[in-house]
């Protein structure tokens, strides 16, 4: 999961060594994913309307699924 928010991540900004990807666990089936990237760049990563940062909300929860988790990610 955290590879593949960071490769997308990092493939939609200007700086790609500016990206993070910070996991905080709380309980044992759930996870919180805090995503931070440059200010400049936060247009990016969240999209028009949001739709980029919904895209890849969905592509981790898919992949949480698949390992019996619930994640969130949060784009600071």
């Amino acid at each position: 999961m955290q590879e593949l928010i960071t490769y997308i991540a990092k493939n939609l900004v200007d700086n790609p060594e500016s990206v993070q990807l910070e996991e905080r666990s709380r309980g044992r089936n759930y996870v919180d994913l805090y995503l931070h990237v440059e200010r400049e760049d936060m247009g990016r990563v969240i999209g028009k309307g949001g739709r980029v940062a919904n895209a890849m909300r969905s592509l981790v929860r898919v992949a949480a699924i698949k390992q019996g988790k619930r994640v969130n990610l949060e784009i600071r």
